[in-house]
């Protein structure tokens, strides 16, 4: 199975313009997002830290450093 992407717009009515033709006795799965609400969504939902945390954090120390690193179990 081969996905093909085909971007394509509305009409006045909501019909769609240019639709590729499909071939015959086939089963089809199209999933539709809308790419202006998509765009819109990405902006509202982006993930910030609180605004009462602003320029009230330090880092005094090393993060990452949580555990020895020999207790990682790397490969060697």
């Amino acid at each position: 199975m081969f996905a093909k992407k085909i971007i394509t717009e509305t009409d006045h009515s909501g019909k769609v313009k240019n639709m590729p033709p499909l071939p015959p006795n086939k089963r089809f799965e199209i999933i539709v997002l809308d790419l202006d609400e998509t765009k819109t969504n990405g902006q509202i939902n982006k993930r910030a830290p609180h605004p009462d945390l602003k320029r009230r954090m330090q880092i005094l120390g090393d993060v990452v450093n949580t555990i020895p690193e020999d207790m990682w179990d790397l490969p060697t």
